[in-house]
C-alpha cells in the first residue's frame, strides 16, 4: 500500500472515530437528561410511566435488529419478554421474611403445595436469576430460529410459527396454578436486597438502571450493525439467495441475531416487572406482541434510534388518549397506527431523514438535492469529494 493510500485511509478511519465520538457524545448527554432532568419535569406516576416504556425501548431495539436490519418478522416477542419478567419475579417472590408461617409463595399454600418444585430453587440465587433474564429467552429464541432457519423457512411463515409460538406459552402458563398462579401471574413483591420495592427511591433506582440499560443496548446494538456483521444483516434481509451463492451460510448469523433480539426482550421484561409489580401471561398476548412490531414501524425501521422513539410516542400516546377519551381511545389509536403507515411508510425516524431534511432546506433556503441522502454522511464519500471535486 502506498504512503498516498495510507493517508487516504486513516483520514477515512479518522473521520469515522470522529463520527461515533460525536454520536457517542449526544447518546451521553440524552441519557444525563433522563436521568437527571426528566425526574424535575415529571411527577412520580408519569417518572413511573418513563421507566415503564423505556423497558419496552429495550425490546424494541430487539425488533428493530431482526426485523428492521434482518428481515424477520417475529409476532412473538411477548413470550420471550414475559420470560425475562418470570425469571426475575420468581426470585422476588422469594424474597420471603424469616418471620413468615410458610417459606412458600403464598399462591403456593392456597393450591396446598407443601415443598418448593425443583425449577424454583435456583431462584433464590440472584446471579441466576439474572443470567436466567437473559438465558432463557435466548436460548429459546436460538433453539426456534435453528428449527427454523435450517429449514429455510422466511417470510410470513416464519411469522405465523413465531404466533403460534405465543398461543402455545400463553395457554401453558395459564394453566399452571400450582407452579406459577396460573392467569393471576406473579406479583406482591416485597423486597429486593433487603428494601422495600414499592419504595419511591427504589423505583428511581430502577428508573435509573433502565435508563443505563436503554443505552448498553442501543450502543451494543449500534456495535453489531454497523460493521461487517451489520452489512452482511442487511444483505440477509436484501436478497438471502444472494449471500448463500457467496459462499455465506444466512442460518447461523440469523440464529445468533434472533438469540440477541430475545436476550434484550428479557432484559425488558425484567424491568418491566420490577417497575409494574406483576408479570402475568398476558404479557404472552398476541395483541401485545403485534404492538412491539408497531413501535418499531412508527418509529422507522433500521434506524435504532426509531425503535426507540416509537416505544416511547406510541405507549405515551396511548396512555394520554386513555386517560382524555376512555370511551373512543382505541379508534383514535387505531386511525393514528393507519395515518403513520399510510402517509410515513418509513417511520418517523424515515420521514426525518428524507422528506423532513429535505423540507427543512427548503424552509431555510439552503435546498440540496441528493438522490442518495444516505451518502451525504458517509465518511468515505466526503473524503473523495474533497480529494476528486464534488
Amino acid at each position: 500500500m502506498t504512503a498516498e493510500a495510507t493517508l487516504e485511509r486513516q483520514g477515512i478511519d479518522l473521520a469515522k472515530r470522529r463520527s461515533l465520538l460525536i454520536e457517542a457524545g449526544i447518546v451521553a448527554a440524552i441519557a444525563l437528561f433522563f436521568i437527571f432532568i426528566v425526574p424535575l419535569l415529571l411527577s412520580g406516576f408519569r417518572l413511573s410511566l418513563m421507566g415503564r416504556f423505556l423497558s419496552l425501548a429495550i425490546v424494541a431495539l430487539g425488533i428493530d435488529l431482526i426485523w428492521g436490519y434482518t428481515g424477520l418478522l417475529s409476532l412473538g416477542h411477548g413470550v420471550l419478554f414475559a420470560l425475562g419478567g418470570y425469571a426475575i419475579a420468581m426470585h422476588l417472590k422469594l424474597q420471603i421474611p424469616p418471620t413468615a408461617s410458610s417459606q412458600l409463595p403464598e399462591f403456593m399454600t392456597l393450591y396446598g403445595v407443601t415443598e418448593l418444585p425443583w425449577f424454583w430453587q435456583p431462584f433464590y440465587s440472584f446471579p441466576f436469576s439474572a443470567l436466567a433474564v437473559m438465558l432463557i429467552p435466548a436460548l429459546l429464541a436460538a433453539l426456534l430460529g435453528y428449527l427454523v432457519f435450517r429449514n429455510r423457512i422466511r417470510g410470513v411463515y416464519f411469522s405465523i410459527l413465531t404466533q403460534a409460538m405465543t398461543i402455545i406459552f400463553f395457554n401453558f402458563f395459564n394453566g399452571q396454578q400450582k407452579l406459577i398462579n396460573g392467569t393471576n401471574g406473579l406479583t406482591d413483591f416485597q423486597t429486593f436486597f433487603g428494601v422495600q420495592v414499592s419504595a419511591p427511591s427504589t423505583q428511581f433506582v430502577f428508573y435509573v438502571v433502565t435508563v443505563l440499560l436503554v443505552v448498553v443496548a442501543y450502543a451494543f446494538c449500534r456495535w453489531l450493525t454497523s460493521g461487517r456483521f451489520g452489512r452482511l444483516l442487511v444483505a440477509i434481509r436484501d436478497d438471502e439467495s444472494r449471500v448463500r451463492f457467496s459462499g455465506y451460510d444466512p442460518t447461523g448469523f440469523k440464529v445468533l441475531v434472533f438469540a440477541v433480539s430475545g436476550a434484550l426482550a428479557g432484559i425488558a421484561g425484567a424491568m418491566f416487572t420490577l417497575q409494574t409489580g406483576i408479570i402475568s401471561p398476558k404479557a404472552m398476548d398476541i395483541a401485545f406482541s403485534i404492538e412491539m412490531v408497531i413501535w418499531v414501524a412508527v418509529g422507522g425501521r433500521a434506524s435504532l434510534v426509531g425503535a426507540i422513539i416509537g416505544a416511547l410516542l406510541v405507549n405515551f400516546a396511548k396512555s394520554l388518549l386513555s386517560e382524555q377519551f376512555p370511551e373512543v381511545w382505541l379508534f383514535l389509536q387505531g386511525g393514528l397506527f393507519l395515518l403513520v403507515v399510510m402517509v410515513l411508510p418509513s417511520g418517523l425516524v424515515g420521514w426525518l431523514r428524507t422528506r423532513g431534511l429535505e423540507l427543512f432546506r427548503q424552509i431555510t433556503g439552503k435546498r440540496k438535492l441528493s438522490t442518495y441522502p444516505a451518502l451525504e454522511e458517509d465518511p468515505e464519500v466526503e473524503h473523495e469529494r474533497k480529494n476528486l471535486g464534488d
